[in-house]
Order: structure tokens, then sequence, then C-alpha cells
């Protein structure tokens, strides 16, 4: 699978910082985060069209990183310093605490692992470099996989959940590791390769076991394979892209988050929309969290 594409605005909402979109296929709902707003949205994608429809939202008091959700409808999200979980009457528990008070960092962005496991990483809100985190939620413990990151940013794993992906932003690595999904013990981490042009931001993976990753800056979305050979480009219209995922009842719609902040409104007015695209392929799909039991 090679080619060029071209995004398609999804919605007319303006999102400061939008990201991590997950799709849910059992209400068969869109989520995604604004981190600056502190917010959750959820909204409806019309497969035949490729729009979205908002349909409601959860703020919180801080930034937003991260969201994702179980079979039944809760959802677990991270919020600067913490994990939140929120059943399906809206009652907030806090799950962990990741970061120490206070810190000059923030959670950022998340997924689920083939188990059901969710995995969030952080980044510093300052010049520090190489003290940041990427930790797995095991019930209400959180297990440290990383402590020496910038900017923990996109996580994909294989089509068998063998393998573990996840991007350092500021360096522009995309790191490696084998990964036991019965288990979530880890292998060494190995550098799979790097990217240039733009910061890799938010990624997912495709049936095929590709991996979709936006370059934050440079105003598209990379197809590459495991080894870091460029398959195909999606050029979105707007520079600060943030992450993609694959949705739709048949997970061939590739939904795109993209941010206001940072970018000129009157040079690029597409800053802060929702993008979907048809790229030829089907994605993986996005597992259910699996809440803590009591």
């Amino acid at each position: 699978m090679t080619g060029r594409f071209t995004a398609v605005r999804a919605s007319d909402a303006v999102y400061a910082l939008g990201e991590g979109p997950v799709w849910d296929p059992a209400r068969r709902s869109l989520l995604w985060v604004d981190i600056d707003a502190g917010a959750v949205h959820e909204g409806r994608l019309d497969p035949v069209t490729g729009t979205v429809e908002p349909t409601g939202s959860h703020t919180f008091g801080g930034t937003v990183g991260a969201v994702a959700v179980s079979a039944d409808g809760e959802f677990v999200v991270a919020e600067r310093e913490v994990l939140t979980r929120v059943d399906t009457a809206g009652r907030r528990t806090e799950l962990a605490r990741v970061l120490p008070p206070g810190v000059r960092s923030r959670l950022n962005d998340g997924a689920v692992d083939p188990a059901g496991r969710f995995l969030v990483g952080s980044m510093a809100l300052d010049d520090r470099k190489g003290q940041e985190v990427l930790v797995r939620l095991d019930g209400t413990a959180c297990v440290t996989l990383d402590e020496d990151l910038t900017l923990s940013n996109g996580l994909a794993w294989s089509p068998g959940g063998d393998r573990l992906y996840n991007i350092d932003s500021t360096p522009g690595v995309v790191w490696e590791r084998d990964y036991d999904p019965a288990t979530g013990r880890t292998g060494p981490r190995r550098e799979a390769f790097r990217l240039t042009g733009g910061m890799p931001d938010g990624m997912c993976a495709d049936a095929e076991g590709n991996l979709w990753i936006a370059v934050f800056g440079g105003g598209r979305v990379e197809c590459r394979d495991p080894r870091g050979r460029l398959l195909a480009t999606v050029e979105v219209g707007a520079p600060n892209v943030t992450c993609p995922a694959f949705a739709g009842p048949d997970l061939d719609i590739l939904v795109i988050t993209t941010a206001a902040t940072g970018a000129d409104p009157a040079a690029h007015p597409g800053s802060g929309l929702l993008f979907t695209a048809r790229v030829g392929v089907r994605g993986l799909a996005t597992p259910y969290w699996v809440p803590p039991r009591p």
C-alpha cells in the first residue's frame, strides 16, 4: 500500500489542542480530548460522509491528555497528574497518581494494550529533558516502563500484540520492544526509527502492522512500516497535526485531530478541526479498557 491522500474537514468545531481520538464500536461513538480545555468530547461519525457531529463533552479542572473507554462505557481519563475513573453515571474516582504534586510535567498520550490495560506517558512543561515516564496501569498500581523520556507520545501495538511502539517526540524517536499481552511483561527497548521534517506526535497501527504517525508542524500523517520506510502520506489542512485513529464500523476511516494553538488562523483556517481520510486500509480494533474490580 502506497499513496498520497488528502484529508477532508469532518466538523466545524475548533479545539485548542485536539488529541487522542478513540473509536467505541459498541456505542458507535467517537471520543477525543481537547488537552488545553481539559475536556473529553463525544461525537457521532457518519460512515458514509466521514463527518463528525459532536454529541457531548465532559470537562475537568486541568489538562486532559487522553481518554479510553470500557466495554460498559466507563472512561479512564488522564488528567494533569492523576488517572481518573468516570463511571456510567458520571461519578469520578481517582484511580492512581502518576506524577508527584506540583511537578512541571503533565500526562499526555495514552492507549489500551491488547489485554485491556491503560498505558500513559508524561511530558515536561519546562526545558527538562530525559525525566518523563511511560507507565502501565495494573489495577490501581502504576508500573513504570520508561523513565527517561522528554515528551512521551503515541502508542501502538503490532497486530498480534507482541510488539509495543512508543514515541518520544522531542528527539523524534519511535521505540519498540517485545510485549507479552498476557502478563504485560516487556523486553528491552530498542530504536525502530526516527522522523524528521516535523515532530512525531500521536500514532496508531493498521491491520497490516504499519504505523500511522501524526507529524506536528508538518501538516501530515505518515504511514511507515515497522522499520521506518515511508509508505503513504495524508495531507491535512492544518500544520499542527496531533493524532490519527481508525474509526467507523469497518475501521476504514482515519480520524485525525489537530491543534489551533500555535497556528495562525488566517493562514491556516483548518487548525483545530477534526479531519477524516479514507486510505485504503483498515485499522486494528482499539481494545476496551478493563476497569479494576472493587
